[in-house]
């Protein structure tokens, strides 16, 4: 590591670091709050029913949290809280809850396999059954003649290239994927 030498002519930025260094700790020091702020049992905090008391907080929306002052809501300063409330720091993502929406998601009923067209059908069944069945040839029938394993590859082949074909040719502008 390089550390500067406290014997060399350069001490600027040896000072420099200490008037950093004091002046961090001056304003930790500063925010810092006294026993008495804390309350009994020196800052221990007492037992409480509601989680946004307990962890030191009122029960504001999480939507309220702007540490950036990005949002535009965030010209109207937040609320000061109450004296003992903050107990001297600054509040943080877990000092809101969140809003729970209306209710639980619930997924549409995918489309019944009946009533896909049969040619469709039968191309997923050589995709995914071709490569099995290599599999199983492979394990289990070691003297399979050519014309099977050639069979069952040009099967697959040929199962792709058609779903590949009935894939959309053009992409709807107004969709961007996403769907609820």
């Amino acid at each position: 590591m390089n550390r500067p030498d406290p014997n060399s002519a350069d001490q600027s930025a040896n000072k420099d670091d200490d008037a950093v260094w004091l002046d961090l700790v001056a304003r930790l020091e500063a925010t810092r709050s006294t026993p008495d702020e804390q309350g009994p049992d020196n800052g221990e905090a007492e037992p409480t029913t509601d989680p946004g008391q307990a962890r030191g907080g009122s029960t504001r929306s999480f939507r309220d949290f702007d540490p950036l002052g990005l949002s535009p809501s965030s010209a109207v300063p937040p609320e000061v809280p109450a004296a003992g409330e903050g107990q001297g720091r600054a509040l943080g993502p877990r000092d809101f809850e969140v809003d729970d929406d209306d209710g639980t998601f619930i997924p549409e009923e995918p489309p019944s396999l009946a009533g896909t067209e049969p040619l469709t059908m039968l191309a997923w069944v050589g995709a995914v059954g071709g490569p099995v069945a290599l599999l199983f040839t492979a394990m289990f029938w070691r003297s399979a003649p050519l014309a099977a394993v050639l069979g069952i590859v040009a099967a697959f082949v040929v199962s792709v290239v058609f779903l590949i074909m009935r894939l959309p040719q053009e992409k709807n502008e107004d969709d961007d994927g996403a769907r609820i």
